[in-house]
C-alpha cells in the first residue's frame, strides 16, 4: 500500500509464546505510544488495554491493521516487548490497564557478568553479541562478516551483559537493529538510505519543520598533546566563517589523548582534527504519517527544500503513538560544513609544533609558511 496516502488505522496486541515467539490470544488496546532511540534498550512502549486480567510480566506484540479506500491494506507488527505488571484505572464500571513495556533486550540488562568475564581479542563481535543476548528469548541474527576483536574487552564492576553488547559493538562499529516482531539484527551501520521522502512521490511529513545548528561550538583553534610533543591548528582563513578572522575571537579545543594514524605526523593529526571538529550537526524535528521499517540509527533521504530539509539524514529518535494515523514524531541529524571549509588552501590554515627547540610555525608537510612570525 501506499503510506503517503490516508488510511484507517486499527490496533491490537497479542500475548507471545516466550518459547516459539508465536503470537496466542488477542489483547484489546485502546491507544499508547512507542519510543525508540539508537542506545540503551533502544525502545519502549506505554499501552492502555481493556480487561488485561494477569498480574505477572508476559510478553506481548503490538500490531497496527490499515486499510485505504482503494482496497488495498497491511498488517504490520510495531513493537514487542515485556509488559510488566499493569496498572488499574476503574471509572464507574470501566476498567482500564496501562501497561509499561520494555524492549527484547531488557533480559539482557538484567544479568550481571562476573568478575573476570571478557571478550577475547580476534573473536568475532557479532559472534560475542549473540551469546551474551542468550538471555533473551527474542530471536538473534549476525550479519555475515562480523568484524573481529582487536583487543581483549574486560567487564568492569556492575557490568551486565547489555553494557557489554554496547561495548563490542562500539568495538566493531556495528549496530543493533530491532523488528516489529522483535526479531534481533546485529549488522553494519547504513550507508543507503532506508527511505526517501519527498513532496511529490512519497509525501509523508508534516509542513512544520524544527531545525537547529550549533556552530557556537565548533572551535577554530585545535591543540593535540602527545607527551612532549604539542601541535596547534589555527584556522586565520578569510574563507572559512568559523576562523579566528572571522569570529573575532578564538575558540580552542584541547586533545590530550592523541592516537596518531600509521605515519601521521603531529601537525597532520591537529589538522585533521580541527577540520574534523568543524563539522556541524544540523538536527530538525517534525511529525509525519508512518512509514513501515525504519527505525533509529536508518539513513533517510529527504527533498524539502521549502523546510530546510535536504539530503541523507540519520533517524535519531521516534515516537509513534497509537492513534489516528500512527502520527510518529521524528528527530533526525545530518552535518554540514560550509562549503569554505571543503578544500581549504593550505597556506591559510597552519600548524605550531612545539618541542624543546622552541615553536616553529609549519604547513603539514614541514614547511614553513611564507609571510608568517615565529613565536
Amino acid at each position: 500500500m501506499n503510506w503517503s496516502k490516508g488510511y484507517s488505522a486499527t490496533y491490537y496486541a497479542k500475548r507471545v509464546d516466550p518459547a516459539t515467539w508465536r503470537d496466542l490470544e488477542t489483547i484489546e488496546l485502546t491507544g499508547g505510544s512507542i519510543k525508540r532511540e539508537p542506545s540503551g534498550l533502544r525502545e519502549s512502549a506505554d499501552v492502555d488495554c481493556v480487561d488485561y486480567g494477569i498480574a505477572v510480566e508476559q510478553w506481548i506484540r503490538v500490531y497496527l491493521d490499515t486499510r485505504q479506500a482503494d482496497g488495498s491494506a497491511a498488517h504490520t507488527a510495531l513493537f514487542t516487548g515485556l509488559a510488566t505488571s499493569p496498572e488499574t484505572e476503574i471509572d464507574g464500571i470501566v476498567k482500564t490497564n496501562q501497561l509499561a513495556c520494555y524492549s527484547v533486550l531488557k533480559p539482557a540488562d538484567d544479568v550481571y557478568l562476573l568478575r573476570g568475564w571478557y571478550a577475547p581479542a580476534g573473536a568475532r563481535g557479532g559472534d560475542i553479541i549473540k551469546q551474551l543476548l542468550e538471555a533473551t528469548p527474542a530471536p538473534v541474527e549476525v550479519a555475515e562478516g562480523s568484524p573481529r576483536l582487536s583487543a581483549s574487552i574486560v567487564a568492569e564492576d556492575n557490568e551486565t551483559r547489555m553494557t557489554m553488547v554496547d561495548k563490542v559493538l562500539d568495538a566493531i562499529d556495528w549496530r543493533i537493529k530491532i523488528s516489529g516482531s522483535g526479531r534481533i539484527r546485529i549488522e553494519p551501520k547504513p550507508i543507503e538510505a532506508a527511505a526517501s521522502f519527498d513532496p511529490i512521490e512519497n509525501d509523508v511529513i508534516e509542513t512544520q519543520v524544527k531545525i537547529s545548528a550549533d556552530w557556537y561550538s565548533c572551535p577554530n583553534v585545535y591543540m593535540a598533546i602527545n607527551e612532549d610533543m604539542t601541535g596547534i591548528a589555527r584556522d586565520d582563513s578569510i574563507l572559512s566563517p568559523l576562523s579566528v578572522v572571522n569570529r573575532g575571537r578564538e575558540v580552542w579545543l584541547v586533545d590530550d589523548n592523541v592516537e596518531l594514524s600509521e605515519n601521521e605526523s603531529i601537525s597532520r593529526y591537529a589538522q585533521r582534527k580541527l577540520l574534523e571538529a568543524q563539522k556541524v550537526q544540523k538536527t530538525a524535528e517534525y511529525d509525519r504519517r508512518y512509514f513501515p521499517d525504519i527505525s533509529p540509527g536508518d539513513l533517510v533521504q529527504m527533498h524539502y527544500p521549502a523546510q530546510g530539509l535536504e539530503g541523507l539524514h540519520t533517524i535519531e529518535s521516534q515516537s509513534i503513538d497509537l492513534g489516528y494515523g500512527a502520527k510518529t514524531s521524528e528527530k533526525i541529524s545530518t552535518y554540514i560544513t560550509a562549503d569554505s571549509l571543503k578544500d581549504r588552501s593550505r597556506d591559510v590554515l597552519f600548524v605550531y609544533i612545539v618541542d624543546d627547540l622552541g615553536c616553529n610555525i609549519v604547513t603539514d608537510q614541514g614547511n614553513p609558511i611564507v609571510g608568517l612570525t615565529e613565536v
